[in-house]
């Protein structure tokens, strides 16, 4: 069985991710979706660790629930705020499982910090062995 890592936070449930994830399972209907979610520390200094984890955690569960309704198969976890780091716990704690690919949704240019940051090359060059899917929000998907 193949197994997409999906790694998004503020685009997580985003029309663009949904739309390419509901496109490889017609591809494969055997394929299933572990999503990671990186922790968002928000700019301002009054955020409290629990907070952050807590928000990021609801996410996931709401965006699991969802996609289960839509009989997509899907696990996940939440991450380190590096998205890099993220999705390389997963690698380590899925080592069992084929990797078929990584799908990542950021914010559009100007708005994301993941883009600014060179996730997507960080990404390539850290996991040359895994494809790629390098997924942008449209402005009016993402509020």
């Amino acid at each position: 069985m193949r197994r997409y890592l999906v790694v998004a936070h503020r685009t997580l449930g985003g029309a663009h991710l949904m739309d390419h994830l509901h496109r490889l399972r017609v591809d494969d209907p055997y394929c299933r979706f572990h999503l990671v979610v990186p922790r968002h520390v928000p700019e301002h200094p009054s955020y409290e660790p629990e907070e952050i984890e807590s928000t990021a955690r609801r996410e996931l569960d709401d965006i699991l629930d969802r996609m289960a309704s839509m009989g997509m198969g899907a696990t996940g976890e939440t991450g380190d705020r590096d998205p890099v780091e993220a999705v390389a716990a997963a690698v380590d704690r899925l080592t069992d499982l084929r990797i078929a690919g990584i799908v990542l949704s950021t914010l559009p240019r100007g708005r994301s910090t993941w883009i600014r940051g060179d996730v997507p090359d960080r990404m390539r060059t850290r996991f040359p062995t895994i494809p790629l899917a390098h997924l942008i929000a449209d402005e009016v998907a993402v509020a």
